[in-house]
């Protein structure tokens, strides 16, 4: 009996590890295949930026445009609104709440920290001897 429920119990824990990974292996299998779609979708939206017609729908949608020669209309409102859709910018950065010398003492503070990302010139004098 003792060794029946030994083998019961490791038996267990190994099926309980198989069913995990089993679910962790469907659930990236489904992250993939969503990757895949939108991989997909992202060359049929670069295909159409490439047709001239698109290009020119998109400028007259998004920005109101309109070809030499033809006349663009708004209508307004009686309250002065624009109606229908309007295209509009994207909102201007929000100005720094700190004041411009707290900056200026900032930016003196890190001129004299190198960067890490910036790599160290090499010594002229062992670059000419090397060639």
């Amino acid at each position: 009996m003792a060794i029946l429920v030994l083998l019961l119990a490791s038996y267990t824990s190994s099926l309980h590890a198989w069913w995990q990974q089993r679910s962790e292996i469907n659930a990236l299998e489904a992250a993939i295949a969503s990757h895949e779609a939108a991989i997909e979708e992202l060359g049929d939206t670069q295909v159409r930026w490439e047709d001239p017609a698109f290009v020119e729908a998109q400028a007259r949608e998004r920005f109101g445009w309109v070809m030499p020669g033809e006349v663009g209309y708004r209508v307004i409102g009686a309250d002065g609104q624009v109606r229908g859709e309007v295209p509009t910018l994207a909102e201007p950065p929000a100005p720094r709440d700190r004041p411009w010398y707290e900056s200026l003492w900032g930016s003196t503070k890190e001129a004299g920290v190198p960067s890490a990302d910036v790599p160290e010139r090499p010594d002229p004098d062992t670059v000419l001897e090397e060639r």
